[in-house]
């Protein structure tokens, strides 16, 4: 895609956006057979798979027009609804993978014939160049830090079809990292021609251009507005997608995106709150696809390091003031799995996320917020991102109803996504709600992430040196019964220092016409157009 196709048509109003949904603009000329529609808060903010500071609609469009080495394969959890199955993988790129026996060696065998979306063959230059790249940008490079690749020097091309990557010892996390959104295979030798002393890896170009040769190019992008998908007919990762095109719009309001797939003027609507939800089931046309997000969950996040939120007691003395029972079932509508009311402060199983041993009892908040000094409360600021505003602010008014009992006066804070994400990057926020998930699925993994190190994801800016330890330890072990001791051990600090409180696993809940089969939930929370059919 060039740039000038990226900034066509300037920024237009959301009205005719809403009329091109209908069908009134280039979307009309193709079969609405093998066109799909889809509607949500926001629109890709970076084309690159390593880009910084990417949104959730980035994601997306990153799996859909990006090919990678490896793919999770997926299971059906309902009729034409499926989950991505972490534990099985299959090749995109690679036609094949293994290990060396002693775990030093990690060999990937490409598949042939492969072309990008400009006709240049893939080749294992690319494929070097894309892994050097991932473990060099930044916003990448942590992140496959985490399965032991850290360095270009790693890589080597062994011949025309072949390369290999180095290890110290086997890592079970290698593979899967390379089945996330970051590891796109990009086209080297356009992207190399776009790199500049300054930037050598092509960044700035490719925020706003693509190199790709995945299952779906770009056709046009209106930013503020819409994207719209062209179909890949050279596409040989996988079985060639039915739907010919796909336009991704933005339309702000949820209820804009609920009632369009009521009448069936889109095909899918993301973002949809619980309340909105209930009034959609069972209407004629429409399918509610709903999932376990069981690598997701929405939290209330307490920066550690700012006071008094560096106070233990403080914590805790929150986590048993905050009104679960009112939030999850009067605001969710209980779609979800509980993350409250465990009954184990020593955990007894190294499932995790679980269920926190926190319930409402404000005489044990007031307890615990006079053992931190607290007895007389404090004033504080609770933020959320203005894009979740219709399921977090009902949330945010009953935090703050219930924390007035205790004492805790609090003022409601809502911010822009954008801000949002810089503020969680510059720990600067005290008190707020967010929601995530886990890119890969091991339980020491989501401690590595949320619970520990100096970045975004470390949401309570936590730091516990036992915790260190354990993680260390549990990094590269294979004993099953060591492993899981340890991680029970580290559970049970989460829990008795609640660095965050984890509040519930919602239910991955997508209205869509009922004419549409294979909706598949990925960890990204972001639709995969290529595994999509009409019936």
């Amino acid at each position: 895609m060039k740039r000038r196709d990226f900034v066509r048509g300037g920024v237009l109003s959301i009205p005719a956006a809403y009329l091109a949904m209908q069908g009134i603009g280039p979307a009309a000329a193709q079969s609405r057979a093998e066109t799909l529609r889809v509607l949500s808060e926001g629109v890709p903010n970076t084309f690159d798979p390593s880009g910084a500071g990417a949104n959730r609609e980035s994601n997306g469009f990153v799996w859909n027009v990006y090919d990678r080495l490896v793919r999770f394969s997926r299971y059906e959890v309902a009729d034409g609804v499926y989950h991505y199955d972490y534990y099985n993988l299959e090749g995109e790129v690679a036609e094949s993978w293994a290990w060396s026996d002693d775990g030093t060696r990690l060999t990937f065998r490409i598949k042939p014939g492969l072309v990008f979306h400009d006709g240049s063959p893939v080749t294992v230059e690319d494929v070097k160049w894309s892994l050097d790249r991932v473990v060099s940008m930044p916003a990448s490079a942590r992140q496959m830090s985490t399965g032991s690749m850290t360095s270009p020097d790693q890589f080597e091309i062994v011949d025309d079809r072949t390369v290999m990557a180095k290890f110290d010892r086997r890592d079970r996390f290698t593979v899967p990292n390379l089945a996330i959104i970051f590891p796109g295979i990009i086209n080297s030798k356009l992207a190399r021609q776009h790199a500049t002393a300054a930037d050598p890896w092509a960044g700035e170009w490719l925020k706003e251009n693509t190199a790709a040769g995945g299952a779906y190019t770009v056709e046009s992008f209106t930013p503020g507005q819409q994207i719209v998908f062209s179909r890949f007919d050279g596409w040989k990762g996988g079985p060639l997608p039915t739907l010919r095109r796909a336009i991704h719009q933005l339309v702000p309001a949820s209820s804009s995106r609920a009632v369009a797939v009521e009448r069936g003027d889109t095909d899918i609507a993301m973002g949809i709150p619980p309340q909105e939800l209930a009034a959609l089931e069972g209407k004629p046309g429409v399918r509610i696809a709903s999932v376990p997000m069981r690598n997701a969950f929405q939290f209330i996040g307490m920066n550690n390091t700012l006071a008094p939120f560096d106070k233990r007691g403080v914590r805790l003395a929150i986590a048993h003031a905050l009104p679960y029972e009112a939030m999850f079932n009067g605001v969710l509508r209980g779609r979800g799995r509980p993350l409250f009311g465990g009954t184990e402060w020593a955990p007894s199983t190294a499932q995790f996320p679980a269920p926190q041993p926190y319930v409402t009892d404000l005489d044990k908040a007031r307890s615990y917020l006079a053992e931190a000094g607290m007895a007389g409360g404090f004033e504080t600021t609770f933020t959320f991102n203005i894009a979740d505003e219709a399921v977090v602010e009902p949330i945010a008014i009953l935090i703050q109803e219930a924390l007035a009992q205790i004492g805790i006066t609090v003022a409601i804070e809502k911010v822009p996504n954008a801000q949002m994400g810089t503020m969680l990057t510059e720990k600067t926020i005290p008190f707020f709600f967010d929601v995530s998930s886990a890119w890969l699925n091991d339980p020491d993994y989501f401690f590595r992430i949320f619970y520990s190190g100096d970045w975004r994801w470390n949401y309570g800016s936590f730091k516990n040196a036992e915790m260190e330890q354990l993680l260390a330890d549990v990094r590269f072990e294979s004993d099953t019964a060591v492993y899981e001791t340890k991680v029970r051990r580290i559970i049970e600090i989460a829990f008795a220092e609640a660095p965050v409180i984890l509040l519930w696993q919602p239910s991955h809940d997508i209205p869509m016409s009922d004419t549409l089969t294979g909706y598949t939930y990925y960890f990204h929370r972001q639709v995969d157009y290529r595994v999509l059919n009409r019936v």
